[in-house]
């Protein structure tokens, strides 16, 4: 099966050709008009000397004609690579090696700022600008058929955002789209509604419940080509109406401080989906309150490409991450046989699990085995069969002999008046022993935000567990997925800037 017939092929064509697609601006194009860029793109791919198999780098905003060119290339056989566009330069070079691109379809101003990392391929004729010249060669270069593809047969590549450190790459196959908008069927989206997901398309969350999945539910995706910022996102919902809106607490957080006129428009959102980072019972309980609606939780990674789990409509409390997806399997590993531990690491086997990560066979050997994936995550699950995430299992750190949750020293600060957000990270001490050191950003005044900090965890926390390190910053690091970059507030604090505690 060829993945993006899968998607816009006759059959998909029958059931929603006419329906509205995608929506971008003041561009929008049916799912006929987007078969026919796609088979267009995939024509111009071939014209430039890409083959089946071959790797296609994408540097490109979100766009009609950058979802169009992902499927092209898919179409044609090739394997989509699509990069974050605020990537550093070192990392794209990477990137290039690592994947081993024959050719990169890059916007002009990317081309302009990644001058240096490009040159080769330009050198070597591989390196083609997006916009009038590649819609030329699109409308120019004769159409070529659908490439028959297997469904073990690579389609794409996604590479992680890196939380502590270098992306890794990792495979997809034709046959993961089967798998594709499962999420959607459990919080009761259909064929014809829209959908709005502020995660770009170059990310795993972004790309299913943006753009693919949207199209094997027959369903409508907005795309917004900057960086929606709270701001940004409000316009959209009030723009566009979607009855779902997929994106990150973080931005959930900041668009509770809005005006309320700015928040009107969301209270006819149906369905509000968070992934990426941890909710908290506070949000979900302040979104009820400001908006009317619930913030269901979802969880899923690179590794599988589409979701694992999401709470159903109705039982999201904050703390749930959520129930298995069809079609996915989980055991939580803690020593004792696998299924028959409360809690434990998580292991997933999953439809759309990659075979492992490229170039990196010792790392593939530790996390895949036998099908399955372990996530590093730990997890409890209660009877009812919902899962809830504790924590990462390379987070927890030994303090005076006790085991600590660095998790647990935010969930105590969480929803203080004066503190907009908190993170914690183990850092070794003089000694070289593990301590904790707790960052909080202001809702107002940062030294009230650390008294506050301060006094709650004192309260609710044992001696052992409580923070050496109290810190207020301006805002934590994070990545474009809104993972928060832990090292590098540990890299902060060793460097030796003068704390706050």
């Amino acid at each position: 099966m060829n993945a993006a017939e899968f998607l816009l092929g006759r059959e998909a064509l029958r059931r929603h050709g006419a329906r509205r697609a995608l929506t971008c601006g003041d561009e929008a194009v049916t799912y006929k008009e987007l078969a026919a860029r796609v088979e267009r793109s995939a024509a111009a791919f071939a014209a430039s000397g890409v083959r089946p198999g071959d790797r296609v780098l994408l540097l490109m905003s979100d766009s009609v004609e950058s979802a169009a060119a992902w499927l092209g290339a898919v179409r044609l056989g090739a394997v989509t690579v699509a990069v974050n566009n605020r990537i550093s330069a070192a990392d794209l070079s990477h990137i290039l090696a690592d994947s081993g691109a024959r050719l990169a379809l890059v916007e002009d101003a990317f081309a302009s700022e990644y001058t240096a990392v490009l040159r080769p391929l330009a050198t070597a004729g591989h390196l083609v600008t997006a916009g009038n010249a590649w819609q030329e060669r699109c409308a120019a270069a004769p159409v070529t058929p659908v490439h028959p593809a297997q469904a073990g047969d690579p389609a794409f590549a996604l590479y992680t955002s890196g939380t502590t450190g270098r992306a890794r790459g990792v495979l997809h196959s034709h046959g993961s789209f089967r798998q594709l908008g499962r999420a959607f069927q459990v919080i009761g989206i259909g064929p014809g509604e829209r959908v709005l997901t502020t995660s770009k398309l170059f990310f795993a969350y972004g790309l299913e419940h943006g753009l693919l999945g949207v199209l094997a539910i027959g369903g409508e995706s907005i795309l917004f080509p900057g960086w929606p910022d709270a701001e940004a996102v409000a316009d959209l919902v009030a723009r566009y109406r979607p009855a779902a809106v997929f994106s990150v607490p973080t931005i959930y957080r900041r668009l509770l401080s809005a005006p309320r006129e700015k928040l009107a428009p969301f209270r006819a959102v149906r369905r509000f989906v968070a992934a990426g980072e941890r909710l908290s019972r506070q949000l979900v309980e302040q979104w009820r309150q400001a908006i009317g609606g619930e913030l269901l939780n979802l969880y899923g990674m690179s590794e599988t490409f589409c979701a694992c789990m999401v709470t159903p409509p109705g039982t999201s409390d904050g703390l749930r991450t959520g129930k298995l997806l069809e079609g996915v399997e989980a055991r939580l590993v803690d020593g004792a046989e696998p299924d028959q531990a409360g809690s434990g690491v998580l292991w997933i086997r999953h439809p759309a699990l990659a075979a492992g990560y490229l170039n990196l066979p010792e790392q593939t050997r530790e996390q895949f085995k036998d099908g399955w994936f372990c996530t590093r995550d730990v997890f409890s699950r209660d009877d009812q069969g919902f899962y809830v995430h504790q924590g990462r299992s390379d987070e927890l750190v030994k303090v005076a002999g006790q085991w600590v949750w660095p998790g647990e020293l935010e969930a105590v600060v969480a929803g203080l008046p004066s503190i907009a957000e908190a993170a914690c990270v183990p850092v070794p001490d003089a000694d070289g022993l593990e301590r904790l050191a707790l960052f909080v950003t202001a809702r107002g005044d940062a030294e009230e935000a650390l008294r506050a900090a301060a006094d709650a965890c004192e309260r609710a926390l044992p001696r052992h567990k409580r923070p050496k390190w109290l810190r207020a910053v301006e805002q934590l690091p994070r990545t474009a997925t809104g993972k928060v970059q832990r090292f590098k507030l540990r890299e902060m604090l060793e460097s030796g800037e003068p704390s706050a505690d």
